[in-house]
């Protein structure tokens, strides 16, 4: 379920990763048929709350807010916040809101992290023995300080529900439509991605550091690619192919692919494709074999191993949970 989500914010906030959550959640996007969520900014420490760049904020709402949201976010904090309680015998954030964030999660209710909120997690408990990413020049600080919690410094976003960590600030994004997508289907993660302008989904497997953060090369080469592979991902690929297009040797293809998008060809194309079999089980009656030639899997038992690989469940058991419940303007 994702309808009451509240968002926590404490002294040092960044706030980028701050309205990045308030863009997916607080928006009001009833007029395009996609969800309005019960939205609110909860004061994790007494208010006013003074932002990184120094403006301040006064929250509504306390701490007894997060007691019935169904997802409770944490922005980013400075590094001043992170580095003045350096000592591992200090408690950088206030115990009454480690508290209720770990009743939370007792309760069934999921906590997400943008970049170094994870630290908040981590000062609750609720990273021990999860894995967890935050921002790669923070990765090594967390595991540090919290050496029960398994650091992914590789990734974008890591899921071990119901705790979901992130990157740095597009990463956080990232997470959040990963989360709606999760919820609420495609057609809900894509018509917010299409109102924020950005891409409907990035694969948490994807590597932080990418040399060009927007796919293109200088001349567009990619860029093109990328598009035309997307119109054609029915059709049997391979990356000698790719690169012929492309008028590059394979391994300077290869090369290229992935420092301009984070991931190998193969990935990449194997990413896209269950994104548009997720697209076609749930907006489609075409059958499992149809949908699997559609997407390029070229038979129903490829499509359900990578499926399951990929999303940790079938193709038919993912329509059922879609399709049992039509998409509407209250969440699910």
């Amino acid at each position: 379920m994702l309808r009451n989500v509240a968002v926590v914010v404490v002294n040092g906030f960044l706030p980028f990763e701050f309205g990045t959550i308030c863009e997916v959640f607080g928006i009001d996007r009833a007029d395009d048929g996609l969800p309005s969520y019960d939205f609110a900014v909860v004061a994790g420490e007494p208010p006013p709350l003074r932002a990184h760049n120094d403006f301040t904020i006064q929250p509504s709402c306390g701490l007894d807010r997060l007691e019935e949201a169904d997802l409770i976010a944490l922005p980013a904090v400075g590094d001043d916040r992170l580095s003045s309680h350096a000592d591992p015998k200090s408690q950088p954030f206030p115990e009454d809101l480690l508290g209720a964030l770990r009743r939370a999660v007792d309760r069934g209710a999921r906590v997400l992290s943008v970049c170094s909120g994870a630290f908040i997690l981590g000062e609750a408990g609720l990273l021990d023995g999860r894995r967890c990413t935050t921002h790669w020049r923070s990765a090594d600080e967390l595991a540090r300080r919290f050496p029960a919690a398994k650091v992914d410094p590789d990734v974008l976003y890591v899921d071990d529900d119901p705790v979901i960590t992130s990157a740095g600030t597009a990463a956080g994004i990232d997470a959040c439509l990963y989360l709606v997508r999760k919820e609420q289907g495609s057609r809900v993660a894509n018509g917010i991605a299409r109102r924020m302008v950005v891409p409907p989904h990035r694969d948490g497997g994807q590597a932080q550091y990418v040399d060009q953060p927007v796919a293109p090369s200088c001349d567009g080469t990619l860029r093109d690619l990328l598009e035309w592979l997307r119109a054609h991902l029915d059709q049997p690929l391979t990356v000698r192919q790719l690169a012929a297009r492309a008028n590059m040797s394979e391994r300077t293809f290869a090369r290229r692919f992935v420092q301009d998008t984070g991931t190998t060809p193969q990935r990449w194309l194997i990413g896209q494709r269950i994104l548009l079999a997720q697209q076609l089980l749930e907006e489609s009656d075409e059958t499992v074999d149809v949908i699997a030639d559609r997407a390029g899997f070229g038979n129903a038992t490829a499509l359900r191993h990578h499926f399951r690989a990929w999303r940790g469940t079938t193709p038919n058991a993912y329509r059922r949970l879609f399709r049992g419940d039509p998409v509407s303007t209250t969440p699910r």
